[in-house]
């Protein structure tokens, strides 16, 4: 795997995210927890750029970044402006991120033990790219369930 593979596999799932948010027919509708879930599209769109910005925006890329899984989680009507222009700011630091490690760092061990054992730095990016699309496809579904 290379990085500029892995880039441009954000980069189209970023877009993707962005027209999620702006096919919301009333910008209030992010923020709605429909009956049977856990979270809003607003706040599943704040998770992953918070989870991006983190994990490949900060440890990979050492863009400075303190995360605030609480505002992911519990911030309520930001407008959509703003999550879009969070968006784009977010595709600027993957691709720097990403462009900019060297290939032998996804050879290294990631710091990272979320399933108990030790994977490499390239095994994450691959589990973050679901974890991407994961929520994603939440949001999706959050999406066509308010619109309906």
């Amino acid at each position: 795997m290379e990085t500029k593979d892995i880039n441009l596999l954000f980069q189209r799932d970023l877009d993707r995210l962005k027209k999620e948010v702006e096919a919301y027919q009333m910008e209030e509708d992010l923020w709605v927890i429909v009956p049977g879930t856990s979270n809003s599209g607003g706040n599943l769109t704040l998770h992953l750029l918070g989870n991006l910005r983190a994990f490949i925006g900060s440890d990979m890329g050492k863009t400075p970044y303190q995360r605030d899984r609480e505002r992911e989680f519990g911030a309520k009507n930001i407008p959509r402006i703003e999550l879009l222009e969070e968006i784009d700011l977010v595709k600027g630091i993957m691709d720097r991120s990403l462009t900019n490690l060297n290939p032998q760092e996804l050879e290294k061990i990631s710091p990272h033990r979320f399933f108990g054992y030790e994977m490499t730095q390239g095994y994450f990016l691959v589990h973050l790219y679901g974890h991407f699309n994961y929520h994603l496809g939440q949001i999706n579904y959050h999406r066509r369930m308010i619109n309906s």
